[in-house]
């Protein structure tokens, strides 16, 4: 064969591949393009439902109704002083106005309409008759995509709603917008291709957190009074801290998944908790009293069936409260230490016990346990997902790492060992398990469970209090600190009951005292992390309280106290 005909080959072969590149990443283009003009036109039609309301009930009053806690709105609602087609068209209203400024909706739920004209012919009232709920994209709502950002599951809409959107229509609530996530789910930031960027509600240079960052965004913006989300390592616990509102990972099967799309699927290293989010601990305890009924029992057989306990939550018994300020691997802010600290006082004062306590071994959870769970397979489940799409600025260095060949990984992980440990373990963890190996990790991970558990009976714990990761992050930060999510990925593993409570602001002072932060490692990481945060005076500071698996009611139960002794020390302030 000659030369010039081997070349020629190369070269046709060289155009066919970039003919092909070309053409594939026009197609993704063009879906992302029709998406976007899809949902421009449900945000439309947002808006002309909203407009001929207001037309035809000049006197309406929206501020009334969305100043109203959810208590006091069920309330209206149930006595008839307030009807649901004026709440319904207030918060359709009001997500619209919020979208536009902070872009959280994605899809606009139009059959919501058909059920508000159902929902008088129900005859008995659900517990959450009237009340509209946002919705999280990835959980299935009948004839709308679930999309995670991904041009993939374009126009491949749900066959059925998820069990929890049927338990939450059956007990009259009205789900009617789903909001934006981040691409695949498996980053705290809240931005993919397809809907773009969702910005914090108070600082648009900030991220709102993620994945269930449209949520959180929308709910502190008073755009949604309820919302649902997922969290398979704080993606509902990051956006209630960084936007200031409340939000609860529940046990991972108390309540029920079916219809409900995960980042990577058949992984069983982290649980995956679902939850509400809303502005107050007593909307998140309503809900979950509404979702916990023989409705989603009987629809998914493989949820525990365990009622909400009263008894549980309304206990005034004092608690004996674990607490630390750092977990010893991801370094507070000192907005992060001190909301903590205040909050240990105010307990103490309230008449609860308080103990040190010390989490085991958190590097060895995070740079062994939490990778090589979601990455036993070499990251070819995550690559997979992420095929052939337009790739999102917050998911790049992940996906990158990932595609790194084993033995590269290998290679890099022992020679950068002297410079960054943590970035040294992290690369030695993402490699392929084999079946043998697998068995013997979920060993490991459920050894260190017993363990952790252990300690907590040891000192005879109810709850626990630590750091929720803040204050909110400026923009592209979080794809560039994984390891930051120590504080919540823990709970994941544990199955623990975790929610967030805001309870402070960042000061002045807390300002000054970042400037001298160095962290546990002076790493990269660590300086990155004060980077993050800077400049965040004002922004809302949470805590994170804790129960042990199945105790949910014990953890609202500990948040609602939390929440109270704060907003006491608030008004008297």
């Amino acid at each position: 064969m000659s030369v010039s005909l081997v070349f020629a080959f190369l070269c046709c072969g060289a155009a066919t591949f970039l003919l092909l590149n070309w053409r594939r990443r026009r197609t993704v283009q063009g879906k992302m393009k029709e998406a976007k003009w899809r949902r421009e036109r449900r945000l439309e039609q947002m808006e002309k439902a909203a407009r001929k309301f207001k037309e035809q009930n000049p006197g309406h009053q929206p501020a009334s109704i969305l100043s109203l806690t959810l208590p006091q709105l069920l309330g209206k609602l149930r006595d008839g002083s307030l009807s649901p087609e004026s709440v319904f068209y207030t918060y359709v209203d009001k997500a619209l106005d919020v979208t536009r400024e902070l872009n959280c909706v994605t899809d606009y739920l139009e059959d919501s309409e058909s059920q508000l004209l159902h929902l008088k012919s129900q005859g008995k009232k659900g517990l959450l008759f009237g009340v509209p709920i946002s919705i999280k994209d990835s959980i299935d709502c009948k004839g709308h995509d679930s999309t995670l950002g991904l041009v993939k599951r374009l126009h491949k809409p749900a066959t059925a709603d998820a069990v929890i959107v049927q338990v939450l229509k059956q007990q009259g609530a009205i789900p009617f917008v789903k909001n934006n996530v981040s691409q695949s789910l498996m980053n705290y930031d809240c931005s993919n291709p397809i809907f773009g960027r969702t910005v914090h509600p108070v600082d648009n240079t900030r991220t709102p957190g993620g994945s269930s960052g449209g949520d959180g965004a929308l709910i502190k913006n008073g755009g949604s009074i309820l919302g649902i989300g997922t969290d398979i390592g704080g993606s509902i616990r990051f956006p209630a801290a960084f936007c200031g509102i409340c939000g609860i990972k529940t046990t991972g099967n108390r309540i029920s998944k079916r219809g409900i799309v995960t980042g990577i699927r058949g992984q069983k290293s982290l649980s995956v908790g679902v939850g509400p989010m809303a502005r107050d601990v007593d909307g998140l305890v309503l809900c979950l009293k509404a979702l916990l009924c023989d409705k989603m029992f009987q629809l998914d057989p493989t949820v525990v069936p365990l009622p909400f306990s009263e008894e549980v939550y309304s206990s005034s018994q004092p608690l004996r409260i674990g607490y630390y300020t750092t977990d010893s691997f991801t370094m507070p802010s000192p907005s992060m230490k001190r909301a903590v600290l205040e909050t240990k006082n105010l307990l103490e004062k309230a008449g609860h016990m308080l103990v040190p306590f010390k989490p085991l071994n958190i590097e060895h959870f995070m740079m062994n346990l939490v990778p090589g769970g979601l990455f036993a397979d070499g990251g070819a489940t995550y690559l997979e997902i992420l095929q052939g799409e337009s790739l999102d600025p917050s998911v790049k260095e992940l996906v990158l790492l990932a595609k790194l060949p084993a033995w590269l990984r290998s290679l890099l992980s022992w020679i950068i060992r002297a410079i960054s440990l943590r970035m040294s373990k992290l690369l030695a963890s993402m490699k392929e398990k084999s079946v043998n190996q697998l068995w013997k990790f979920h060993t490991e991970i459920e050894e260190y469970c017993h363990e952790f558990f252990a300690e907590w009976k040891r000192l005879n714990l109810d709850v626990m209090l630590c750091p929720a990761l803040g204050p909110a992050f400026k923009i592209g930060f979080p794809g560039k600190l994984s390891v930051a999510t120590s504080y919540t990925f823990l709970y994941n593993v544990l199955d623990c009951p975790a929610g967030v409570v805001p309870v402070t602001t960042v000061t002045e002072k807390d300002e000054e005292d970042l400037k001298t932060l160095r962290g546990h490692y002076n790493d990269i990481w660590d300086r990155t992390f004060v980077k993050a945060v800077e400049g965040a005076t004002g922004l809302p500071v949470a805590v994170q309280c804790v129960a042990l698996p199945w105790q949910d009611e014990l953890c609202l139960r500990f948040m609602k106290e939390v929440e109270k002794l704060s907003r006491e020390k608030q008004r008297n302030c």
